[in-house]
């Protein structure tokens, strides 16, 4: 009786939650160009990059820990904005939202069927970087697949709130160059944020990517986890929180 009151109480249906996430997991599984570029993308970019940087392996050691804080963004975004727009599209959301399932049971769903394929991507493009591709970090390698996570739910939350605002899938790509794109701009990979302009280094300090390449940088340069590497990780997951949070305010009934 205790746990059922509790489950009552809560302000979603863990039930409900865990057959969306296997539902969601179960159709991606059968598209099989999504899982490639879930999965395979991100590896498939560490090695260009090291290829790229195959005469200066300064310059790889030093930007490839940090576009763990990019790529798994700008891939999650893609996939997520795209499923999700598709299952408004062909009506697959609004018959779920008839029944009784509550908004933020979808979101979670979600949210819990891409973190999961979020691990898999993110422990998949360590082990390669760190492995054959031959990445070397001062800190523990589980840091760099904590960011790749961390930046992989942000581009699911993106992905998730820019589907309700797009009216098909070309659009929802479309909002890539003006959600997405500006952050890798401006996120300290190019130039350090003390160098920019002043309007554009202030705009960089409300980028959650800023963050995200900033911890995967703590993480390359220190042998252990800093104060620095802790407040940039819960800036990030509290971003997600907040566009999670908005992303279940636009599904309406």
């Amino acid at each position: 009786m205790s746990g059922l009151g509790l489950a009552e109480r809560l302000p979603f249906s863990p039930t409900i939650t865990g057959a969306t996430a296997v539902r969601v997991l179960q159709q991606i599984s059968r598209d099989k160009g999504s899982t490639a570029l879930l999965l395979g993308i991100p590896c498939m970019l560490m090695v260009l990059l090291k290829l790229m940087f195959h005469d200066s392996e300064a310059t790889f050691e030093r930007v490839g820990p940090q576009v763990f804080g990019i790529f798994p963004v700008i891939v999650m975004y893609l996939v997520a904005s795209v499923s999700t727009l598709r299952e408004r599209t062909t009506g697959t959301a609004e018959r779920l939202l008839t029944m009784p399932v509550r908004r933020l049971d979808i979101v979670l769903g979600y949210s819990l069927a891409f973190a999961f394929l979020a691990l898999l991507q993110a422990v998949l493009s360590t082990l390669l970087s760190i492995g054959p591709l031959g990445l070397d970090i001062k800190g523990p390698a589980y840091l760099l697949m904590v960011i790749a996570m961390l930046g992989a739910l942000l581009g699911l939350a993106l992905g998730l709130l820019v589907s309700a605002f797009a009216r098909n899938e070309f659009q929802a790509v479309q909002f890539l160059p003006a959600g997405v794109l500006p952050q890798f701009l401006v996120c300290g990979l190019f130039v350090p944020r003390d160098e920019m302009h002043g309007a554009l280094s202030a705009v960089a300090k409300a980028m959650p990517m800023t963050y995200a390449v900033q911890a995967a940088g703590e993480a390359a340069t220190h042998t252990g986890v800093t104060g620095l590497f802790v407040r940039d990780a819960l800036l990030i997951l509290g971003c997600v929180v907040l566009v999670l949070v908005a992303s279940a305010t636009t599904l309406k009934r």
